[in-house]
């Protein structure tokens, strides 16, 4: 009955009257606070034995997660450890790679190089193989003339026999000179093929051997040589 007010009663049985209703309420109320703590309770039962249920499903939660969190330690270590190894492999791969690399480009200049230098040679061959066929045919032009020369000589000079031996001479030598000429350019065409040289001295000689072919011999002409007789041309064939 606190900060309730007790009214006042009339008659003894209103105030029993009071009473017992008042009495009637609180007994209402504490069975009503009554079946709430009884459910509380129930309730309380239910959420602990709920609780400690989830209590138990985290620590096995929590175990599997440690368990879960060292496995993946221990992989983790290891994917580490392989990784580092695998990136020394391919760092040491790299350096051998450039290293290769280097020595293809140092092996490729010096190819060019080479290149370079067998054109400028296949050039130099070219030039000695034009130069050659020119005093080739200077020569046959010259011997030709020597021919026609002799020939016309035969008809006039007593030493016919004498003549026609330096004819033949003359002859055999542009046989072998074409002979000589015809290994020179094989061998000119095995060095092209093989590594530079220096044809340029291949040709002076040989020049020198056209020229010292082409030393005719001294025929004493004889009477009559305004007369003009046809001769033969002997050409050297290619």
């Amino acid at each position: 009955m606190d900060g309730e007010d007790i009214p006042d009663f009339s008659s003894l049985k209103e105030e029993t009257a009071y009473w017992k209703e008042l009495s009637l309420k609180y007994k209402q109320s504490f069975q009503e606070a009554r079946d709430e703590l009884v459910e509380f309770q129930e309730g309380s039962r239910e959420l602990e034995a709920e609780l400690e249920a989830q209590l138990v499903q985290a620590e096995q939660r929590n175990r599997d997660l440690q368990a879960d969190n060292q496995r993946l330690k221990y992989e983790v270590e290891a994917l580490k450890e392989k990784l580092e190894h695998q990136y020394a492999q391919s760092y040491k791969q790299v350096s051998v790679l450039e290293d290769d690399l280097s020595q293809t480009r140092a092996i490729k200049e010096q190819l060019h190089k080479y290149v370079r230098e067998l054109e400028q040679a296949n050039d130099d061959l070219e030039r000695a193989k034009r130069a050659t066929i020119v005093s080739l045919e200077d020569f046959e032009q010259r011997l030709n003339q020597a021919i026609e020369r002799n020939a016309f000589l035969e008809s006039e000079l007593d030493e016919k026999e004498s003549l026609l031996v330096s004819v033949q001479r003359l002859k055999d030598e542009a046989r072998d000179l074409r002979q000589e000429l015809a290994v020179r350019e094989r061998q000119q065409e095995v060095t092209r093929k093989s590594a530079p040289s220096s044809p340029t001295l291949d040709c002076e000689k040989m020049d020198s051997a056209v020229q010292a072919s082409l030393s005719l011999p001294a025929t004493p002409v004889g009477k009559g040589t305004e007369n003009s007789f046809p001769s033969p041309k002997v050409s050297i064939p290619n």
